[in-house]
């Protein structure tokens, strides 16, 4: 189970650290791989970026050493919460610019607030100067979009206030969309082709959504407090997520409202298509996801899920 951040122990946090850049030089090596062909300045500036973290890597292993002696615990970012999931677009060949210089950057906010908030929670003055001296050395790295092409600072704050609404609104507002438009399918259908009334079908799907909305809003707003990946305050996380999964289960279930039974599941069906099209987009729009891939991943999702209800409810 994922620990707390203000949990960690001097020990534990210097651990971290060394996990954390030994996963970042080799991504950057791996950005260098695939960019050498196509790229070849951008390949040179990653591997610049991995001998950096390597030196990182190099002080961290040295203070550890003197203060705690060999063993270090295993400890990684999937294991503390507040930490950013990772796509892993350093596996796809060939790679895109824009896809390497989105995850470059949030990887060097991600690894800066880790470092400043590491530091202010040290209480050894070695341990806290070195945190220090890190998360400084982390601000001073140019930025990837500096580095790639000539953007225009304009452009780059634009750029970035884009990377923050997409962390702090889409991120959380696409899951709870996701989950209330895919997961209320079975009960709502179920119910509706079991009992064959559109207010036992609208009480369930109505029930179904509140609920879900409830449930995910707490679990992201309890996900993480937002300090080291930037994504925002819980709260407003909390809210935005409970609330889009809660839309996503009313859309499909107040087409109950109608008295006629067949004719609401007509209209509730159509909902239900309009939702995953609007889910694809955004996932196509906001997440660098191929549209037609977006698509299948979530029609299919969706068709189970549906199948799933009608089974349940003709048996």
């Amino acid at each position: 189970m994922a620990r707390a951040f203000k949990d960690l122990n001097e020990q534990e946090v210097l651990a971290l650290a060394i996990s954390l850049e030994e996963e970042d030089a080799r991504i950057y090596d791996d950005f260098a791989e695939g960019l050498k062909e196509t790229y070849p300045s951008v390949s040179r500036q990653f591997k610049e970026l991995r001998v950096e973290e390597d030196g990182h890597r190099h002080r961290l292993l040295e203070h550890y050493r003197q203060k705690f002696g060999e063993h270090i615990p295993l400890i990684r970012r999937h294991d503390v919460k507040g930490f950013v999931t990772r796509k892993p677009v350093w596996l796809v060949r060939p790679l895109g610019l824009s896809a390497v210089q989105k995850e470059a950057e949030l990887m060097e906010l991600e690894t800066r607030r880790f470092y400043e908030r590491a530091a202010r929670q040290a209480t050894d003055v070695g341990v806290r100067q070195l945190l220090g001296d890190l998360a400084e050395e982390e601000r001073k790295h140019s930025t990837i979009a500096e580095t790639l092409e000539a953007t225009q600072p304009a452009e780059e704050e634009v750029a970035a206030r884009k990377r923050l609404f997409v962390l702090q609104v889409i991120q959380p507002g696409l899951a709870g969309l996701m989950d209330g438009s895919v997961s209320t399918l079975a009960p709502l259908f179920a119910a509706a082709i079991a009992t064959r009334t559109s207010r036992d079908a609208f009480l369930v799907g109505l029930a179904a959504s509140l609920g879900a909305g409830i449930s995910m809003g707490f679990a992201e707003a309890l996900s993480d407090d937002g300090s080291l990946t930037g994504r925002g305050r819980p709260l407003i996380r909390g809210v935005v997520c409970g609330l889009m999964t809660a839309l996503g289960g009313l859309g499909h279930t107040l087409p109950y409202l109608i008295p006629y039974y067949q004719t609401a599941t007509a209209i509730a069906v159509g909902v239900v298509l309009i939702e995953l099209a609007v889910i694809s987009w955004v996932r196509h729009r906001f997440m660098d996801t191929p549209l037609t891939s977006a698509l299948f991943q979530v029609v299919i999702g969706g068709l189970l899920v549906f199948l799933t209800g009608i089974l349940i409810g003709s048996s």
